[in-house]
């Protein structure tokens, strides 16, 4: 260690013990109070090779029997789940204060029952694979798609954290789905409601907000928002409506926005690329900007203004 360091590190540690003691959020210093995050990311890679055996092997573990080396991987997840679940289960509000409440005895009820559903979730998960085969043809294979799309594996961590999340399990579900949007820039949140075969093509920069609900067959492509019209109201807005409902077989291009709890895209509609949409579109309506105006600047500083008709350029609506 350098003299500047050994001069200047009592003092220093001296000042943020003091700024510590500041009463704020940030001061908390108390360890094991709520869910380890790094614990929970490796439940969500110990989750995916439970989801999909045969892709997702755990090789640390010198077992040559399939069903063994499975068997072992959900008794340990269970056990590092339950644990996890124990912890985050003090920030529901009417269980913070209850001492005499037996965290550990539910935490153990709710990852039973996590794990009970897993085949439930493995069901709608094939029927995402099935629908990104269908519908991308640059996929060559299944194994591609389930190895490599980051599309399904936002989608995969999202269908685990959701059933937690109607669980009533705090904290986990959202750090698991916030880890999924690390890896792959998909922002789902594990309150959304969506259904089977749903299909997001390339992916970076969608966001799916708490209170979406999304039917079946629907095919959402990158930069996609279905968001809230507005926030500023904070936390007043808990539990309200707050994001779009898109029914069945929809299919949404990249760029577009769709705001607002009162928002319903109909069955069979198609939102064009950029398209910014705040009210009600109508079942099997096709929907796409009108014009845009693009301004040229010459190398002599002159403009010129020159307008694209997007309704006659076929190219403009499929942006993907």
């Amino acid at each position: 260690m350098g003299r500047k360091i050994k001069d200047e590190i009592d003092g220093i540690v001296s000042e943020l013990f003091d700024d510590y003691k500041n009463g704020r959020i940030i001061d908390k210093m108390e360890m094991f109070t709520q869910p380890d995050r790094d614990e929970v990311m490796e439940i969500v890679q110990g989750l995916k090779k439970i989801v999909y055996p045969g892709y997702f092997i755990d090789r640390s573990k010198k077992i040559y029997n399939l069903n063994y080396n499975v068997a072992v991987q959900i008794e340990d997840i269970m056990y590092n789940l339950n644990k996890q679940i124990a912890i985050a289960l003090r920030f529901r509000p009417e269980l913070n204060e209850c001492p005499d409440c037996d965290l550990n005895s539910m935490a153990e009820d709710i990852s039973v029952e996590f794990f009970k559903r897993l085949p439930k979730i493995r069901e709608y998960l094939a029927t995402d694979v099935e629908a990104t085969f269908d519908g991308d043809p640059a996929a060559y294979s299944f194994e591609e798609i389930i190895l490599s799309y980051p599309g399904l594996l936002a989608i995969t961590v999202y269908r685990l954290a959701h059933e937690l999340y109607v669980l009533n399990v705090p904290l986990i579900p959202r750090i698991m789905t916030e880890y999924a949007h690390s890896r792959t820039g998909i922002d789902i949140h594990p309150g959304a409601t969506i259904g089977k075969y749903f299909f997001i093509d390339h992916g970076t920069g969608i966001v799916v907000g708490e209170t979406t609900i999304i039917g079946e067959h629907v095919k959402v492509y990158q930069g996609v928002t279905i968001g809230a019209l507005s926030t500023k109201g904070g936390q007043r807005l808990k539990s309200v409506k707050r994001h779009p409902t898109i029914e069945d077989n929809v299919t949404i291009y990249s760029g577009a926005s769709l705001l607002g709890g009162e928002t319903v895209i109909g069955e069979g509609a198609v939102i064009g690329g950029n398209a910014f949409i705040t009210m009600p579109v109508a079942p099997g309506t096709r929907v796409s900007i009108k014009n845009q105006e693009l301004q040229l600047k010459n190398g002599d500083g002159k403009k010129s203004v020159e307008s694209v008709d997007m309704e006659a350029d076929e190219n403009w609506f499929y942006i993907i």
